[in-house]
């Protein structure tokens, strides 16, 4: 008998609503979902292939122990026996500590990801904590929580009513959008043409997203601040600066001024390869735009200047009288966040508060660069990592020099995976606990709603019965019981339980509270008798700002209303909510945060280096997402080629036809060439995830295409020094044909 189902997509930040075909127990088809409130049918190749991913032989179905050396497929009690053994005798001997955790890009996607692996990390009360975050967006974070108080207070542009959209360092016609959750990102760029919109994109290749915009400016990579800071100049040189309904509500101003001085677009030009004029042309036509928005993302965040860039993204949207104005940049409203409350001064944001063993890098948001996993594992002495959990994660191939991660890995006296695939990370495992296909799922987006660019919420039920095995949620809620000394059989409910218990107390005392001097008794009776993220979700959903407050607003949102409207419920366009957000000490935008202003000077002395030679950059794969869908056929060849990108008279001044020698400062490797006008000058470019070519991982079409690791060439050196982010793009590079 054939049905259908409705679920969310979990594949990348786009959320699209999908139609599920289910034939005999299985997923055999998807298409887009046309009366889902947000996406509106958009489906791309990644949506398309669900029922091939969710199906995929190699999947890990029951969990592994390691048994004499070789991973074995076990029971659910013995694996999770296994795991409190392994990591009760780690914490006996060196305490919660010494375990180290990793967090992959996944658990983006995922309710468990969002709501319970904090649980563990507290559990183990450890300090070693690591994630894709300082491979991708740190830098973002850390500007938005000196600016805004909040390192969550997401600014995204708003699309569908903006006038003049300035795309910088991001390709979202092939990644479907990041930190800017927008389904059919194609199909909103195209209306803001067919509006009398203007698009620019700011990339140093010629990307799909720059063919169609009305200007494409190429810069050399990694010198996006310093363009943006001659756009800052302008503003200010030429008269341009309108802060408009910010004016009285932003500190700084003054010496942001300042600090642009030195960087005219005369002065720039040269480092940034973009001519003056350009320059000029872009800052005046910001300025004069009804609307206008500065968005930008992973080409800007991975460089050396990743948190300057972040931070200047903003203070362009500010300058320019954009923030928090429709058309232009604001802030998303979650319908999990908490309910506002009146506007109030914060305690700000801070790093630093610990350091690592080693290298003596920062904290940053609780944790440490991913580049620095590697040498916190392998480097003797007190607190050395001795355990380590990945969750959803394969820093091998995501992090920098994945040789050295690999080798120590296999130091570590216990290693804990909780991973639905054997890949070049988790095959170092002692157990690994495989969640459930996403259709055995449910979905809903803790984090990627607070990214959207219109407000809505939506949730999707498990399409398919979850039999014979616990769902991510248990699995994760079990370990965390496991870490707290309850035992592999505890009642993972418990978990929940104590989260419920904890929130409503907090919110009970709190007198701007929608629920301030409640019952927490009486309240928690309300909840459903379901699932443990069940019972959550709908707490927080009754909690947040278009909740129901638990029967004080019955017309507000819960779990049982949400799930009475499968296709989503629309929230409305975004709407100014500045007051909402901001946690500064100040109560005001903090537009020149020193620790900010201070790198300035780095940039500053930049200015004066040309380095010659050819630069690394990334690039994205609309069938690929990072290292975790290289497994699936339909997502294979096409475009979806690990190839060495490279102008063509580049390629004739050294002789390249079919395969480059590439040395960058962690190693070399061999790439197939790939001649394209599309690159700038003095630019390659090779996609990131690559690299299946190690013995011992279970995904075998991604092993009979392995690509090459990119990161590989980078040492790990190199980081953003506010964020501790690995620095990906613009990376130096020697290129030699092969042999």
């Amino acid at each position: 008998m054939t049905t259908t189902a409705l679920r969310i997509c979990p594949l990348c930040e786009a959320t699209c609503g999908l139609v599920l075909t289910i034939d005999d127990g299985r997923v055999v088809g998807a298409r887009g979902d046309r009366d889902d409130v947000f996406s509106h049918g958009f489906i791309c190749p990644k949506g398309a292939s669900f029922g091939e991913l969710d199906n995929d032989p190699d999947r890990l179905a029951r969990p592994m122990i390691r048994r004499d050396g070789v991973l074995t497929e076990t029971t659910w009690e013995e694996a999770f026996a296994a795991a409190a053994e392994g990591l009760g005798g780690v914490i006996a001997e060196h305490g919660g500590a010494a375990v180290g955790v990793y967090l992959g890009n996944p658990n983006a996607h995922t309710i468990a990801g969002g709501l319970y692996t904090p649980l563990v990390v507290k559990a183990l009360g450890t300090r070693q904590v690591y994630s894709a975050s300082t491979l991708d967006q740190m830098p973002k974070h850390v500007a938005l929580g000196l600016m805004f108080g909040s390192p969550v207070a997401f600014t995204v542009p708003d699309l569908d009513r903006t006038d003049y959209l300035v795309i910088i360092g991001a390709n979202p016609l092939v990644s479907n959008g990041s930190l800017a959750t927008a389904a059919d990102f194609p199909g909103k760029l195209r209306a803001l043409r067919r509006r009398g919109g203007r698009l620019v994109v700011i990339d140093p290749a010629r990307t799909r997203t720059a063919e169609l915009a009305d200007r494409h400016l190429a810069p050399r990579p990694g010198t996006d601040a310093a363009l943006l800071l001659g756009v800052v100049h302008v503003l200010f040189d030429e008269d341009l600066a309108d802060l408009k309904g910010l004016d009285g509500h932003v500190d700084g101003v003054d010496l942001v001024r300042a600090l642009a001085a030195d960087f005219s677009p005369d002065t720039v030009e040269a480092y940034c390869g973009v001519p003056a004029d350009d320059i000029r042309t872009l800052a005046r036509e910001l300025a004069a735009a009804p609307s206008a928005a500065v968005y930008g993302r992973i080409g800007t965040s991975t460089v050396e200047f990743g948190t300057l860039g972040s931070w200047l993204v903003d203070v362009v949207n500010i300058l320019t009288g954009n923030l928090d104005h429709p058309g232009g940049a604001m802030f998303p409203q979650s319908p999990i966040a908490s309910a506002a409350r009146p506007p109030k001064r914060g305690r700000g944001f801070s790093t630093g508060r610990w350091h690592s063993r080693v290298s003596g890098y920062p904290e940053v948001l609780s944790e440490f660069p991913a580049a620095a996993l590697a040498e916190e594992i392998d480097t003797p002495g007190d607190g050395q990592i001795k355990a380590m959990i990945t969750i959803a994660g394969n820093p091998v191939l995501s992090a920098p020099d994945g040789d050295r991660l690999d080798k120590a890995l296999e130091r570590v006296e216990f290693m804990l995976s909780i991973d639905p695939y054997l890949n070049e990370t988790t095959r170092h495992a002692d157990v690994i606990l495989p969640p459930p296909p996403p259709s055995r799922s449910a979905h809903f987006d803790v984090a990627l709603n607070g990214l959207a660019v219109r407000n809505n919420a939506r949730y999707s039920p498990p399409a398919l019965p979850l039999t014979d095995r616990p769902d991510e949620a248990e699995i994760l809620a079990r370990i965390a019981l496991i870490l707290y000394g309850l035992g592999p059989g505890a009642d993972p409910m418990l978990v929940d339980d104590q989260v419920i218990a904890a929130t409503l107390a907090k919110e009970t005392a709190d007198p701007d509270s929608p629920v301030a001097g409640r019952s927490v008794d009486e309240m928690t009776a309300m909840l459903p008798t379901a699932a443990g993220y069940e019972r959550r979700l709908d707490m927080m959903l009754r909690l947040g700002a278009y909740g129901d407050a638990f029967g004080a607003n019955p017309d507000g949102l819960t779990l049982a209303k949400l799930k009475a409207a499968p296709h989503g419920i629309d929230l409305g366009p975004l709407r100014p909510r500045l007051a909402e957000v901001l946690r500064t000490p100040s109560g005001r935008i903090e537009l020149a945060p020193p620790e900010l202003t201070a790198d300035v000077a780095r940039l500053r002395n930049a200015l004066g280096v040309r380095a010659d030679g050819f630069v690394l950059i990334g690039r994205r794969h609309l069938r690929s997402n990072n290292s975790w869908m290289h497994n699936l056929p339909a997502l294979s060849g096409g475009s979806n080629q690990c190839t060495l990108r490279i102008h063509p008279d580049d390629a004739a001044e050294l002789g390249l036809t079919d395969t480059a020698v590439v040395k960058g400062p962690g190693g070399e490797l061999l790439a197939p060439v790939e001649i394209t006008p599309d690159m700038r000058r003095g630019v390659v470019s090779l996609p990131h995830g690559w690299g299946h070519d190690r013995d011992g991982t279970g995904q075998r079409v991604a092993a009979g295409a392995p690509g090459v690791n990119v990161n590989q060439l980078n040492d790990g050196n190199h980081l953003d020094p506010l964020s501790g982010t690995a620095v990906l793009n613009g990376i130096p590079v020697d290129i030699a044909p092969a042999g």
